[in-house]
């Protein structure tokens, strides 16, 4: 399907991108932020809040997911095609603390027919503190409309 054919793949990935937030709540929600997009590629950042902290005081493993997940699902939606995860799991190195600021690197691994692997990293300034693996599937449709000359 040949759409928005004027547009680079840079601006391309970012038009998919504001068009997957508007509808994105529970990213807004939690605070996060889109840091950068590009194709196969996305950075988003939340700072850990009190009401994410766990019993052990440490941020929740929930929360940390959830922000890798975002991540990996604002990179898997660039290429104008709409993706939802099929399968994702999460290995916590380091924990995160109150106040931390979180961001979450996603990148394309393997995107062939409507599959694809990501990898997430999710930092606290220079520390690892989890590392995302996604995989993904197309679901049908587009984010933005084909660019078939109308106004």
């Amino acid at each position: 399907m040949e759409v928005k054919a004027t547009l680079s793949p840079d601006d391309l990935a970012r038009a998919c991108a504001d068009a997957m937030w508007q509808q994105d709540d529970a990213s807004k929600g939690l605070g996060m932020e889109i840091l950068e997009v590009k194709p196969g590629q996305a950075t988003l950042a939340m700072t850990v809040q009190p009401h994410m902290v766990n019993g052990q005081r440490i941020a929740h493993g929930g929360f940390i997911f959830t922000l890798a997940d975002s991540a990996f699902a604002f990179a898997c939606n660039t290429h104008n095609e709409r993706v939802v995860a099929a399968h994702g799991n999460i290995s916590f190195i380091r924990p995160g603390q109150l106040g931390d600021r979180l961001i979450a690197t996603a990148t394309e691994i393997s995107r062939s027919g409507r599959s694809g692997i990501y990898d997430v990293r999710v930092t606290a300034g220079d520390v690892v503190i989890a590392q995302f693996r996604g995989h993904s599937r197309s679901i049908g449709g587009a984010w933005l409309p084909p660019d078939d000359g109308t106004k």
